[in-house]
């Protein structure tokens, strides 16, 4: 039997995505952001209203960094998303990270994060149901603990995912199966 639920953020897992921007005085400002998705190979959207003083600066400088948050980071992840870069200039200064500035944006890259794709912006979005930030990925780095063989291990990576049902983060390990492969065992 089934039961309906008070919610409406039903989609489960979502990613917690860091977007890294340089403010006018070149501090660094990161956001969490646990709205966004691929739209094609390479370009990804994130739903953030234009409130948010990383959207300000994703607009000023034309680029952004978004940083797939792990386990070992939760605090500074979930920092950055409960504390607004409009009260507070310099968000990174406040935690254990460090950045570097990514050589093919303007914008930085959280060093001790494990994946940062490297974004032009695009364009932002703005509708009746929600707005968002649109750009192109030129370029994604990773930490070499976290590969095997050249290739992103899920089993290294340690990413978290927010859960919009508990507001819980969990962590994304276990393989369940092998995508456009295990579907063909139904196929007659």
């Amino acid at each position: 039997m089934r039961k309906n639920i008070k919610t409406t953020e039903a989609i489960f897992p979502m990613p917690v995505l860091l977007i890294s921007t340089y403010n006018e005085d070149d501090s660094v400002n990161v956001m969490n952001a646990a709205w966004g998705m691929m739209v094609e190979r390479n370009i990804i959207m994130l739903n953030l209203s234009e409130n948010h003083k990383t959207v300000e600066n994703i607009k000023k400088r034309h680029a952004f960094t978004v940083s797939i948050a792990d386990s070992s980071h939760v605090v500074e992840a979930d920092y950055f998303g409960v504390v607004s870069g409009n009260e507070v200039n310099d968000k990174l200064k406040n935690t254990n990270l460090t950045s570097s500035k990514s050589s093919l944006v303007e914008a930085p890259i959280i060093n001790e994060l494990p994946i940062c794709m490297e974004c032009d912006f695009i364009e932002y979005q703005d509708s009746e149901f929600g707005g968002g930030v649109v750009g192109k990925i030129v370029n994604v780095s990773a930490n070499e603990e976290v590969m095997t063989n050249d290739n992103i291990d899920i089993t290294k990576l340690h990413a978290i995912a927010f859960d919009p049902f508990t507001h819980g983060y969990y962590e994304v390990e276990k393989r369940v199966g092998n995508a456009f492969k295990d579907g063909f065992n139904l196929k007659k």
